[in-house]
């Protein structure tokens, strides 16, 4: 599905003549395959390059150095831009900034008519893409009234209405609270499991990775770990070198373990550290 080779971004400044001040390498050389299906997460500090990585996916960015293909194709060839477009969805980080319409169907519909699809099938993708997102109820709502997670959703069915193979996600909680980040990420989660749409999720809530297939962690442009999100959270203090945490389930089983209890070396859950407990208090 996704595809970067030997990938690097440099942001140049320039004076107003025009003569380079300063460049900023926030890519350097990524390698990165994600498979059709799959659930990617990627994790990192601020100013890791995660956002950067997640705009080259769609194009709103191309590379200083090395090739992005979506699906094959070159997002460095114009010719390309449009395909690539409707294959990869963005959602990004406040929902204000990507609803446009005075109702919430309107609002979905308007990717499918900029797409030139029919009249008739956009309501038709309309219907299906707020069912999926749980938002049938609220089509004929201003989305001025709705929570920050119910905006995020409708965002999120937005990009759905345009059928694409995969949605790029750019830290879409990171302004709601506690309830609504649960909603997002239970909404693209069954995306994934369901439609089998590929999500990537940059993120820097550590709970929200726990379902992925794959973490791949950055630091300084690069890609510094990758593996499943047992295998990345087992690392406690690699992270913290990334100054990353881990789940809070995670660390507080992780504590415990240091002070001599035998635990399972990753507990990812509530359910694991309970099972945990359990068995060293029955014996």
């Amino acid at each position: 599905m996704v595809n970067f080779d030997k990938v690097s971004f440099d942001y140049i400044r320039r004076d107003e003549e025009g003569n380079v001040e300063s460049i900023n390498k926030a890519l350097n050389e990524i390698d990165l395959d994600v498979k059709k299906g799959e659930f990617i997460a990627v994790l990192g500090a601020n100013g890791s390059g995660k956002s950067t990585l997640a705009r080259h996916i769609n194009a709103l960015l191309k590379p200083t150095e090395g090739t992005v293909y979506i699906e094959n194709l070159d997002t460095k060839e114009n010719e390309n831009l449009l395909s690539i477009r409707e294959k990869t969805g963005m959602v990004f980080q406040n929902p204000d900034n990507q609803i446009i319409a005075s109702l919430v169907e309107e609002d979905v519909g308007f990717g499918p008519e900029n797409l030139g699809v029919p009249t008739k099938e956009i309501w038709e993708r309309v219907a299906v893409a707020l069912e999926k997102t749980g938002m049938t109820a609220y089509r004929e709502k201003s989305p001025n009234n709705l929570s920050g997670g119910q905006k995020q959703r409708v965002a999120i069915a937005g990009i759905l209405a345009m059928k694409p193979d995969c949605i790029v996600l750019d830290e879409p909680t990171a302004m709601l609270d506690p309830e609504g980040r649960k909603e997002v990420i239970q909404t693209i989660a069954e995306l994934n499991k369901n439609e089998g749409i590929t999500i990537i999720l940059i993120t820097h809530y550590m709970s929200e990775v726990i379902g992925a297939d794959k973490v791949f962690v950055m630091e300084k442009g690069s890609v510094v770990m990758q593996g499943t999100p047992r295998q990345i959270f087992s690392k406690v203090e690699e992270l913290a070198e990334y100054k990353l945490d881990v789940p809070q389930v995670t660390e507080i089983a992780y504590r415990l373990r240091l002070a001599g209890l035998p635990l399972p070396e990753c507990v990812l859950t509530v359910d694991e550290l309970t099972e945990g407990l359990k068995k060293i208090v029955t014996g």
